[in-house]
């Protein structure tokens, strides 16, 4: 596995990371735990070294099973993990950025992580209740107290990217970005490239839309949140189908699947983008795994960049839209 250096953060990753929400929830029940373990060690197995989760995912369960399946290969590894949502009776029950809550948080992520320091800590959502500068100088402090390496933000705008920037860098913004969803090119990218920021595209796989495996007849489990998705109805996969036609096509091409095209695009587009995307099979991990060894011509992105210039439907519900600040 090669790797990339998150913008000018000095933080080095593997070129995939692996997104570690889906073994805990967001796609219907949890895996069980040993089986989640086995996913995590196999990807320390083939040479990933970036390891993306949050208090929230669970909540809490996949911290803990993060933790415990990375406390052998600690130090060979990067964690990711975020603050920024108030959980309540085991739920998540709105936004909490306070500097006290963010402390209250790190110290209990840092018991379920099983370490001493977290290596990239995000915002999970912007707080518009909280001056993100108040946000950015509370992760300073506990950078400066050795409990977190680098901050980062998930889901921000540009104000807030810059606002947040000048008062401790950003080392990382995470939010989601793949062929089926193109909107941190317009003014996103540029920021990011312009203050040395990298890029974290979660969802890569569009959810696992990109992967093929899913068309317009797929029914999905009750607790999976693509249920309450607009870009998942029946009528707007049949209409983004095209999109995945040509990713089959190209892939027959390259002797490689669509969701390793997918995946090779997005790393294509620049050297300091780090996607993570997740799976719980672990066939699905040596698959993805297996596109950062996929060579796409210039041809080719243009080609792929042309067929998903326009897709159908929105890709959050209305009230998880609002939790996002753009």
């Amino acid at each position: 596995m090669t790797e990339r250096t998150l913008g000018r953060s000095g933080l080095t990753v593997s070129a995939l990371g692996l997104g570690c929400m889906g073994l805990s929830s967001g796609y219907g029940p949890p895996v069980d735990k040993e089986h989640g373990l086995r996913v995590i060690r196999a990807a320390v197995d083939r040479g990933v070294t970036f390891f993306d989760t949050a208090e929230v995912y669970g909540p809490f369960a996949n911290e803990e099973l993060v933790g415990e399946a990375l406390a052998p290969v600690r130090d060979r590894v990067v964690i990711a993990t975020k603050f920024g949502f108030k959980i309540e009776n085991g739920k998540q029950a709105g936004l909490d950025s306070r500097p006290a809550h963010i402390r209250e948080v790190v110290e209990a992520s840092l018991k379920r992580l099983r370490t001493d320091r977290i290596d990239l800590l995000y915002q999970h959502r912007v707080d518009p209740a909280v001056p993100i500068e108040d946000v950015a100088g509370t992760v300073g402090e506990l950078v400066r107290e050795g409990k977190v390496k680098h901050f980062g933000l998930s889901e921000a705008g540009v104000q807030v990217i810059r606002q947040a920037h000048a008062v401790h860098p950003v080392a990382a913004l995470q939010s989601e970005y793949s062929l089926w969803w193109r909107e941190p090119e317009a003014e996103i990218l540029p920021t990011l490239e312009e203050l040395g920021i990298g890029f974290v595209p979660f969802s890569p796989l569009g959810r696992g839309f990109l992967t093929g495996k899913i068309d317009e007849t797929t029914t999905f489990d009750g607790a999976d949140y693509r249920n309450t998705v607009p870009r998942f109805s029946p009528e707007n996969r049949k209409a983004n189908q095209a999109v995945v036609d040509l990713l089959t096509r190209t892939a027959e091409q390259k002797s490689a699947t669509p969701a390793q095209v997918a995946l090779a695009w997005l790393l294509a587009q620049k050297p300091w983008i780090v996607p993570i995307p997740g799976t719980t099979k672990l066939h699905r991990l040596e698959e993805n795994l297996g596109a950062a060894a996929v060579a796409l011509t210039a041809g080719d992105v243009r080609e792929l960049d042309t067929a998903a210039s326009e897709t159908h439907g929105a890709r959050y519900s209305e009230a998880a839209q609002r939790m996002v600040n753009r």
